[in-house]
């Protein structure tokens, strides 16, 4: 390419466009030149890193080798870097040749001589001599080629698993950095389980770690006897999942060191042919682990000025940030090494007022913000690091306060650059304003009344249902978009607003596609001198569903209005039906040489009368019949099966029927009812003065209480089930004799229970207030059911108490 203009020159041609034109052509070839040498530079790079693997010389020497090399055989510099770098036999001859020569060389060996001896030797764990292998060139060749393009230490990790994995049967590959205090930091991994990376994140500087030894000592260790290097070894991972493993030194000039971890599911020893070429790929290793290791110190004063010399330039918020560990290896803060004029922490301080100071004293609940793992993760991975904007809660002038922040963090050596925005107060409060109108349903709208414009927000369209691409409407075209029925309303509101400048307030209805909309209208001018109106403000909301609900409301009140009516008419009809057929006494009763006495309390929740009922009659044989029941259920069902039952039941004794035979007869009569879900509880007693014996049957019901002598018991009831449970049930009888003085109350369970209690807390509660029943006088029931009733009565009560006198004997 040329410098000329690619644009053909014509006489009508502006000469400032030819001169454009030049100038593009020009840059464009200095592009291409560029990326030529880029390229070339990039080959000769890799070529010199695949002679280092295999002679151990530094990068200079690698260069010269390359040299003479292409020299020798006639090629040009870039051929020989090529043919270095195939992985055909050619190639891998060229790098057979150079380790040949590197063997010849002694400044190249890279023997154990002289290295301290190892805590695995006389053990068959210690490193055998190199040399005795030459490492494989065309696996190198592709190695030393991935390397040159990975961009961090875990890339590195993930690459080095891939091409050693069939080459010596590696299954896991960790990098460790070390540590200025001596332990080491997990760099790069590949292959291991994410709980073994967790625990071993940071190794601290202890004995027996092979790790650390091979950077301590500079030499490989090979642990390929299973169950030997447990005996001097704490050993990284489980033991049994990795049974053989090595590690070795990454050590470069810059003085960075690095471990390189080799781990195997395999229990076979390293060849000589594995070994010698991962230590090749540990030296192939050491120049990119320098670049991504070395961090700029903080003593390095010639570097840090120019990094603070480019953020001086920069328009926003950044610093560099020097990671500090404890003495275990634990990141524990980070050192401010430059900051740019705008970074300011939480005291005030800016720029290079914060150079030297650590973070979490300028922002000290950094550490409890996602923020701080974010710096972490990115640190130790090399990826880059950019969360969601977060609000930061700080404490300016004395005062707290929350500002909203996007962070990105990006890995710049073992150090972090970090830059942050600020959201503006205005854009929060713009975000805000949105938020509310979303959250309220409703817009904001502003009509220009001298220029004829008119502004809506977006939620005035989302409200009408109205698209933003027509526009807004004027507010004497509204009403022609309202429903029929409030446009009239709306019109002349809007007209006393236009001409008499009057604010307004009103609901009114729309139509859409959605159905009737329900909103309201609130809008007041802006006048002149004169009072006319120049401009209006004011909002639209939609209050659909308010007023539905406020619609479904007054539906609901009105439903239970008329089901009210309905079940107070139901409850005085009931009322009058129960007192009709179940009068009470209004005094006590004298049966068969007996006193009866009879009490009945309705249920005051509800508005349903329940079907409790009693019988006391004296038989035409001069005996007499007790009889109480419990319909389940309230209300006129309840009431009419009450009937139904009592004078059924009394109708059958009369007849001659016996106790259990009536039972049966009337739990077939309940399972024969329009309701055969209907059940009930009776019991049914008879007393015969001349004996003064008392026979008696139930069915699920509770039993009598006797009161004698200032004692009292529940008499054993007999077998018998509920009416209307079963259609076989079986009922029995039972005798007692009563005694002069004798209570015995027959109840229902409306008297007993509580829902605070069990049944049987009831039953002794009952017995207990019974005993005040007095052996004479009148009205004894009326301080029982005092005494037993506390509170709301949730089910009607009916009590019979059948006394013997004393002196009836």
């Amino acid at each position: 390419m040329t410098s000329d203009s690619a644009l053909p020159e014509r006489p009508s041609a502006e000469p400032s466009v030819v001169a454009l034109a030049k100038t593009v052509a020009v840059q464009r070839a200095e592009l291409d030149r560029l990326r030529t040498a880029t390229t070339a530079a990039a080959v000769l790079e890799r070529a010199k890193g695949a002679v280092m693997a295999l002679t151990g010389r530094s990068a200079e020497a690698a260069h010269e080798e390359l040299l003479r090399r292409a020299e020798a055989a006639g090629r040009t510099l870039a051929e020989e870097c090529r043919l270095t770098l195939d992985g055909t036999a050619g190639g891998a001859s060229v790098l057979a040749g150079a380790a040949s020569g590197a063997c010849a060389d002694p400044a190249a060996s890279d023997t154990d001589a002289g290295s301290l001896p190892s805590p695995a030797e006389g053990t068959g764990l210690a490193d055998a001599a190199e040399g005795s292998a030459p490492a494989d060139p065309a696996v190198l060749a592709r190695i030393a080629e991935s390397l040159a393009g990975v961009s961090g230490p875990q890339e590195m990790a993930r690459s080095l698993r891939a091409h050693l994995a069939e080459a010596v049967a590696a299954d896991g590959v960790l990098l460790y950095a070390g540590l200025p205090a001596g332990g080491l930091r997990l760099a790069g991994y590949a292959g291991v389980a994410d709980t073994v990376v967790a625990q071993w994140r940071h190794v601290p500087p202890l004995s027996g770690i092979a790790a650390l030894e091979a950077i301590r000592r500079r030499r490989p260790y090979w642990l390929d006897v299973p169950g030997e290097e447990k005996k001097s070894w704490s050993l990284i991972g489980a033991p049994e999942h990795w049974p053989t493993r090595a590690w070795l030194p990454v050590l470069t000039e810059g003085g960075a060191t690095a471990s390189l971890g080799i781990l195997r599911t395999t229990q076979a020893a390293f060849t000589p042919a594995a070994k010698a070429l991962l230590r090749a790929t540990a030296r192939l290793c050491a120049e990119r682990l320098r670049d991504f290791l070395t961090v700029p110190d903080h003593t390095d004063e010639r570097l840090r000025d120019t990094v603070q010399s480019v953020f001086d330039a920069l328009p926003g918020s950044a610093v560099l940030l020097l990671p500090v560990y404890s003495a275990s290896g634990e990141l524990e803060d980070f050192r401010i090494e430059a900051a740019a004029p705008r970074a300011v922490d939480i005291a005030g301080r800016r720029g290079r007022a914060l150079v030297g100071l650590r973070v979490l004293a300028c922002y000290p609940t950094l550490a409890s913000e996602p923020l701080w793992e974010g710096y972490r993760r990115a640190l130790d991975t090399g990826e880059p690091y950019e969360g969601e904007p977060f609000v930061y809660h700080e404490v300016v002038a004395g005062a707290p306060q929350n500002s909203a922040y996007s962070v990105r963090a990006v890995r710049f050596g073992k150090a972090l650059v970090v830059t942050w925005i600020r959201h503006d107060a205005s854009d929060r409060e713009e975000q805000r304003l949105a938020e509310l109108q979303r959250l309220g349903n409703l817009g904001w709208a502003d009509w220009d009344l001298v220029g004829g414009r008119a502004v809506w927000s977006p939620q005035v369209y989302a409200i009408l249902a109205r698209d933003p691409a027509r526009g807004p409407l004027s507010l004497t075209e509204l009403p022609e978009h309202i429903a029929p029925d409030d446009a009239s309303t709306v019109r002349r509101a809007v007209d006393e607003l236009l001409s008499k400048g009057r604010p307004l307030d009103i609901p009114f209805r729309v139509g859409t596609l959605r159905g009737t909309r329900h909103l309201r209208l609130v809008a007041e001018p802006v006048t002149d001198a004169d009072g006319v109106p120049l401009e209006v403000h004011g909002f639209l909301q939609d209050h659909t569903a308010q007023r539905s609900a406020e619609l479904a409301l007054v539906e609901s009140e009105r439903a239970m209005l008329t089901q009210h009516g309905a079940l107070l008419a139901e409850r005085t009809l009931a009322d009058r039906l129960q007192h009709t057929l179940l009068p009470l006494p209004r005094q006590s009763l004298a049966l068969a040489g007996l006193r009866v006495d009879v009490a009945y309390r309705p249920a005051q929740s509800g508005i349903h009368v329940g079907g409790d009922w009693f019988s006391a009659i004296e038989l035409p044989d001069g005996s007499a019949l007790f009889v109480v029941g419990d319909v389940a259920g309230h209300g006129i069902d309840a009431v009419a099966t009450m009937a139904q039952l009592r004078f059924t039941a009394k109708g059958m004794i009369i007849t001659g029927s016996t106790l259990t035979g009536a039972l049966a007869r009337l739990n077939a009569l309940l399972l024969h009812t329009h309701d055969s879900n209907t059940t009930a509880t009776l019991v049914l007693a008879r007393y015969e003065p001349g004996p003064r014996r008392l026979t008696w049957a139930q069915a699920g019901h509770l039993p009598p209480l006797l009161l004698r002598g200032g004692g009292s018991r529940y008499l054993d009831r007999p077998k018998g089930v509920l009416l209307g449970a079963r259609h076989d049930p079986s009922y029995t009888e039972a005798e007692f004799h009563l005694e002069p003085g004798d209570h015995l109350l027959f109840y229902t369970d409306g008297l007993v229970e509580r829902p605070t209690e069990g049944l049987d807390e009831g039953l002794d509660r009952l017995a207990r207030a019974a005993s005040s029943l007095r052996a004479e006088g009148p009205g004894p029931l009326r301080p029982l059911l005092d005494t037993m009733l506390e509170g709301e009565l949730r089910d009607d009560v009916c009590v019979l108490d059948a006394h013997l006198p004393v002196d009836s004997g």
